[in-house]
């Protein structure tokens, strides 16, 4: 099956970057680029935003007023906003073509 073709195929660009086309139109038929994080008989799993890192990784240097409803207001600075990063998921269906390095250690 050109599936079992595509799947092993992607499978061996596992944790380096691609981009992905799609059968889809819009921005999404443009393409995703990110580091491939997976692939399974349904999904393909792209990391296409990395989140960063804590802004206050020892003890609690970081202060400040608290808004438990998520905004900012006030005296809030940006040490409070949490960038999770991104992950796309492209149904194995919608794969239309995906590009990867020349040179690759698979």
């Amino acid at each position: 099956m050109p599936e079992d073709f595509l799947i092993a195929s992607l499978f061996r660009h596992i944790g380096q970057t691609v981009t992905i086309f799609t059968t889809s139109g819009g921005l999404s038929g443009s393409g995703f680029t990110g580091t491939l994080a997976g692939v399974d008989c349904n999904v393909v799993k792209l990391i296409t935003a990395i989140g960063a890192a804590p802004a206050c990784p020892v003890g609690s240097a970081c202060t400040g007023p608290i808004n438990p409803c998520g905004g900012l207001g006030s005296g809030y600075n940006s040490y409070f906003t949490n960038w999770l990063g991104s992950i796309t998921e492209i149904p194995l269906c919608k794969v239309a073509s995906f590009t990867h390095n020349a040179v690759s250690s698979a």
